[in-house]
């Protein structure tokens, strides 16, 4: 994979992983929960798809506890994939594919034609709701019979607006603190990987991509739910939440 450049890459995953639980402070539950119904529905040595993997956070944490396991990685951030590739390399049971999953083709480039599990988090709200059901469609061709996909990601269910805008302002409150004793945020951190002699050239290319965030939608877990089924998932409900998130599971 990426040629060895003294890059402290596991330094990076660090890094991103505290910026990402500035949003999320559970992070880790929904990890941990995901692992323990990809093991309860299908086992222990998986072939795993890790859907718009960024830095290998999934993958890192399912070959972790599942040595047998092998990932394949999706994304089209360049920077964050060249973090990826850099932890993995030299790593056979990891794959990493550059793949845009707004291109109807992209299951075209998989090395594989069907996985045990799909897994994603803190991706998919990303997308507008329309391509995220064509995207829901194209997962569930590549999920075999008896096997999973997992999305943990913001689910709003606009039913509750009082308690949706008290828990924002809570978990607002904390982060304003958090920031006071010198957590970094998204705009910061992406600032760093500018400033890395390794990481500026892709940061670059993935801003061009990008733009600063892309504002998709962020549907209640009963939309996600209803529209898997819809799209060939048998089963589908949520098997964790928090006061913002949901990790939503579909059995095929």
């Amino acid at each position: 994979m990426g040629m060895d450049t003294g890059t402290d890459w596991q330094r990076w995953q660090q890094s991103w992983d505290r910026q990402q639980e500035w949003y999320m402070p559970d992070r880790e539950d929904r990890f941990r929960i995901m692992l323990d119904m990809v093991e309860a529905l299908v086992g222990t040595a998986p072939r795993v798809l890790d859907l718009a993997c960024g830095t290998g956070t999934v993958t890192a944490r399912l070959l972790a506890r599942f040595p047998d396991a092998t990932s394949t990685g999706v994304d089209l951030d360049p920077a964050l994939l060249t973090i990826a590739e850099g932890t993995f390399a030299g790593d056979d049971r990891v794959r990493l594919v550059t793949a845009d999953l707004k291109d109807p083709h992209w299951t075209a480039k998989l090395p594989y034609d069907s996985y045990d599990a799909v897994l994603t988090a803190t991706a998919l709200h990303w997308l507008h709701s329309e391509p995220l059901a064509d995207l829901y469609g194209r997962i569930a061709g590549l999920v075999r019979d008896g096997g999973v996909f997992m999305n943990a990601d913001h689910m709003i269910d606009d039913t509750t607006p009082r308690i949706n805008a008290a828990e924002r302002a809570l978990r607002h409150a904390h982060m304003d603190r958090a920031k006071e004793t010198g957590a970094v945020d998204w705009a910061q951190w992406w600032q760093l990987a500018a400033a890395d002699p390794v990481l500026a050239g892709p940061t670059a290319r993935r801003f061009e991509i990008y733009g600063e965030h892309a504002d998709g939608d962020m549907p209640s877990a009963a939309w996600h739910a209803r529209v898997l089924r819809e799209k060939g998932f048998a089963e589908a409900r949520p098997v964790w939440c928090s006061p913002s998130d949901t990790l939503l599971l579909a059995l095929k």
